[in-house]
């Protein structure tokens, strides 16, 4: 209450169209929910997923982070081990139970209700959850986007559904199936390639990949961005930049002030997985007090997305 209500929001729709970010493969480890499953109370007791993180088919699992993918939890009763795939304080939903996909279909037409326009599914990849598998773009996880675009086809034909998946370019138009999953998916190679360019001076790589692009399926498209909340993707430059010139691309990030977050892989090695750092701070030449070719750096690097399809 002390953010808004629900009231406040629905003026906010009395002018603009609203983009909701349904947050759907985890919740947060204050959440009601997971009280229930530290109390063994339902309903949250079903709803989250546990495995002993000795078992070598978590080797198996694709990682966004370096951390544990299970996190220790002491209950009321008994120690227990829960899976998380991007902290410790967000614990990943068990959508083999079915009272939680009821559950997210509930948000869902909540958020309908309140007059989203655009529904973005948060980090949806990683859904479905499946030991001996990498657990990342499951057919299960498919087929749960495709009943989302159902129920929205039916009581909301006019809502966008838009999926973000930090993945490589052709696992990231996955989630666009056959004009049957999401009408929008990020384009997340756009923001590392604009900004290597800008950096390297060379639109080499830039122009290979754009020239390479196939248009969006019928009824489908992309959203062009160059940075959001969770900072500039890497990985998906795999197999468009080579990885010496990305290492020099990351360190000359880092004279600018960037951090690099990693990533585990199944070897125990880690690699990049996202730049941190604003995409204005990265326009900045690090050996000047004052750069005056920051801001038409930065300039032409919002013209780019602008101009694409």
């Amino acid at each position: 209450a002390e953010l808004g209500k629900w009231e406040h929001i629905n003026q906010l729709n009395q002018s603009f169209d609203l983009m909701f970010d349904f947050v759907l493969n985890h919740v947060s480890r204050e959440s009601l929910w997971f009280a229930d499953f530290m109390e063994h109370m339902p309903p949250g007791n079903q709803y989250f997923l546990e495995a002993d993180p000795l078992d070598a088919r978590l080797l198996q699992v694709v990682r966004p982070r370096p951390d544990p993918l299970m996190v220790e939890i002491r209950t009321r009763h008994d120690v227990r081990h829960v899976w998380a795939t991007f902290s410790k304080d967000q614990i990943d939903l068990n959508y083999g139970n079915p009272d939680v996909l009821m559950q997210a279909l509930d948000i869902l037409l909540y958020y309908i209700r309140q007059g989203a326009r655009v529904v973005r599914l948060d980090a949806v990849a990683f859904l479905w959850k499946e030991l001996g598998t990498s657990c990342i773009h499951l057919p299960q996880t498919h087929e749960v986007v495709k009943l989302l675009r159902d129920v929205l086809n039916e009581v909301e034909p006019g809502v966008i559904l838009l999926t973000e998946t930090n993945v490589p370019h052709p696992e990231n138009i996955s989630y666009f199936g056959q004009s049957d999953e999401a009408h929008m998916v990020y384009q997340f190679s756009l923001p590392p390639l604009v900004l290597h360019a800008i950096f390297s001076g060379s639109t080499r790589y830039l122009n290979g990949w754009l020239q390479s692009l196939e248009p969006a399926p019928a009824g489908c498209t992309f959203l062009n961005f160059t940075a959001s909340h969770d900072g500039v993707g890497v990985r998906a430059l795999e197999g468009v930049i080579p990885d010496g010139e990305v290492a020099e691309w990351l360190d000359g990030m880092r004279e600018r002030g960037g951090f690099i977050s990693t990533r585990a892989k199944p070897d125990g090695s880690e690699s990049p997985y996202e730049l941190n750092i604003s995409y204005f701070d990265a326009m900045r030449d690090p050996d000047t007090d004052f750069d005056q070719w920051q801001i038409p750096r930065f300039l032409l690097s919002q013209t780019i997305p602008l101009s694409l399809q």
